[in-house]
């Protein structure tokens, strides 16, 4: 038997909402935040945009960072060759082509050639470091150590950190007798290649003449 008070609306809705057989007055679903219904699933949510990829200068302050504090040699010797090899990496296909055939040019001993594509390339890349340090490299080859000194100032003034160039302006200075000198370049480029073992031996051959023998 019904209880008394469980009664009928007039337009023949139960008033509570929820229980079976006790209905209650239609009351309107208000909208969610995206516009969908609480009986309505959510639409799927955006997905998160991918992370963007570090840019050259910060991959190479990374690997900069990992070179300094590089305690096993090979790992040393290969982080090294990473960084040689984005300094190669131009941002253009013309001046990256140019450069592999200077680099093979050097390597064929076809002086001339290897001096006019480097030529070029400064012309064409002045603010590009490893054309500079190349053409450097090339004229310390050949003996033209103040050609050599004033590319590698080119160099630093582009990228500080340059072991390369740090290293042949301090064999470029002890081979012209400037020994103190020579012993500051070398280990600034021991502070950013601490691994260098051919540095560290010039540097330990150099310092006891500059600075005196221990007693």
């Amino acid at each position: 038997m019904p209880l008394p008070f469980f009664h009928r609306s007039p337009d023949g809705v139960d008033p509570f909402p929820g229980f079976p057989g006790l209905k209650g007055p239609a009351v309107p679903l208000r909208p969610g935040p995206d516009g969908s219904r609480a009986d309505q699933p959510a639409a799927d949510a955006p997905p998160a945009p991918p992370p963007k990829p570090p840019t050259r200068a910060e991959t190479l302050d990374r690997l900069m960072d990992r070179l300094a504090k590089a305690q096993d040699p090979d790992e040393a010797t290969g982080i090294a060759a990473l960084v040689e090899r984005l300094w190669l990496d131009s941002g253009s296909d013309t001046a990256d082509l140019l450069m592999t055939r200077a680099v093979a040019a050097m390597g064929d001993k076809r002086e001339d050639v290897a001096a006019a594509l480097l030529d070029k390339l400064i012309e064409l890349r002045p603010g590009w470091a490893e054309a500079w340090n190349k053409r450097a490299t090339l004229r310390f080859l050949d003996g033209d150590d103040a050609g050599a000194m004033e590319d590698i100032s080119h160099v630093l003034a582009l990228e500080p950190r340059h072991f390369g160039a740090l290293s042949g302006m301090g064999f470029i200075l002890a081979r012209h007798g400037e020994e103190a000198a020579a012993l500051r370049a070398l280990r600034r480029a021991l502070s950013v290649y601490p691994g260098n073992a051919d540095v560290r031996k010039a540097v330990d051959k150099l310092a006891p003449s500059v600075e005196g023998r221990d007693l």
